[in-house]
């Protein structure tokens, strides 16, 4: 490989790191919400798979029945990690990663959108 290909795949690489580096900061951003039991609890992720805040309306508090309640906010948050998880993923096949290189086939072919 000549001096000048390496070099060329070395600024792309660098250049592809800082949009990556640039996306996942913009997706951290980003939040989605789940609900249940008819949005008597309503957990908020971020991009990251952060848990940013659990609202419960308290008709759903009952304490002969906390095991309900406790349903409730698990499936509430596991629906919006998956949300999360989706959304990241999404925003990430968004990425154009060009694999311009002269004298190479196209790269990008190869590996499919990052």
């Amino acid at each position: 490989m000549s001096k000048k290909i390496f070099g060329e795949i070395m600024r792309q690489a660098q250049k592809i790191q800082q949009e990556v580096q640039k996306k996942q900061e913009e997706i951290k951003k980003l939040t989605v919400e789940a609900t249940s039991g008819g949005g008597m609890v309503t957990v908020k992720a971020n991009g990251a798979g952060e848990i940013v805040s659990i609202k419960i309306e308290k008709e759903v508090v009952n304490p002969d029945d906390i095991e309900m309640l406790e349903d409730l906010v698990l499936a509430a948050v596991n629906e919006a990690l998956r949300k999360a998880h989706e959304l990241a993923q999404s925003e990430m096949a968004k990425l154009s990663l060009p694999f311009n290189l002269p004298g190479v086939p196209d790269l990008g072919s190869l590996f499919g959108k990052l």
